[in-house]
């Protein structure tokens, strides 16, 4: 088991870059699964760790973790009053410009772990800015109405927290993003499996900006863009 490239550390918290197809914590829906990054991070450093915030087992990104429960407690605090900027890049299908969405979701609910939420809770707010950094088109017909297919590297920047809202706007754009397997489009994902070799999702936690809980300073954490999201933007080699 290779180690996660640590980005952040003190006597308070610490930070990783969690690969995609990595679970954050065990989980009962995933009984198979024999490793997590909560526990690769406790054992990397020699003591136990508490999640702050939640980063799907597709994204790949930026993790934090805090040392104790009262560093948990206030960080979880800053996440849940939206004083947290976060940044994420992904790719989509098609051209889309830049934007915000304010499009409110309702809470995506798991037929067995959710058995006992409320079924008929009204959406909740949910805000995301997007910004246009590049786009292509490429000479291959992945459907049958165009005889080429269009792609755009987009900044994200969610206002909210809501479960998988990233992958939900996108998706309500009509520009899901590539390797969604969810909320996407199969035929671009199966292209961007055959040509480029790329399995996973193309979205990646690439920034975030919070205050220290304890020394109260502006702390920044960014991440470059993993060259999965890049090879399709690239020129093609000889």
């Amino acid at each position: 088991m290779s180690e996660l490239p640590i980005l952040l550390q003190d006597e308070h918290l610490v930070a990783v870059d969690k690969p995609a197809g990595l679970l954050v914590h065990r989980s009962w829906i995933a009984k198979h699964e024999t490793e997590f990054a909560l526990q690769q991070v406790r054992d990397q450093i020699g003591q136990h760790v508490f999640p702050v915030h939640r980063l799907d087992r597709p994204t790949s990104g930026i993790l934090l973790f805090a040392k104790d429960p009262d560093t948990a407690r206030l960080m979880t605090e800053q996440f849940a009053a939206r004083q947290v900027r976060k940044t994420y890049h992904a790719v989509v299908r098609g051209y889309l410009d830049s934007g915000t969405l304010d499009y409110p979701l309702k809470e995506e609910l798991d037929r067995i772990a959710d058995k006992q939420a409320d079924q008929d809770k009204e959406a909740q707010p949910a805000i995301t800015d997007y910004v246009c950094l590049k786009q292509i088109e490429l000479p291959f017909a992945v459907g049958k109405k165009h005889s080429s297919s269009r792609y755009s590297l987009m900044r994200l920047h969610p206002h909210t927290g809501r479960k998988h809202q990233l992958r939900r706007h996108m998706s309500h754009l009509r520009h899901p993003i590539i390797g969604d397997t969810n909320h996407g489009d199969g035929r671009h994902n199966r292209f961007f499996q055959q040509h480029f070799d790329l399995r996973r999702l193309l979205l990646a936690a690439t920034g975030l900006v919070f205050t220290h809980p304890h020394k109260k300073t502006a702390v920044q954490i960014e991440l470059p863009l993993p060259e999965e999201l890049l090879r399709a933007f690239q020129p093609a080699s000889d």
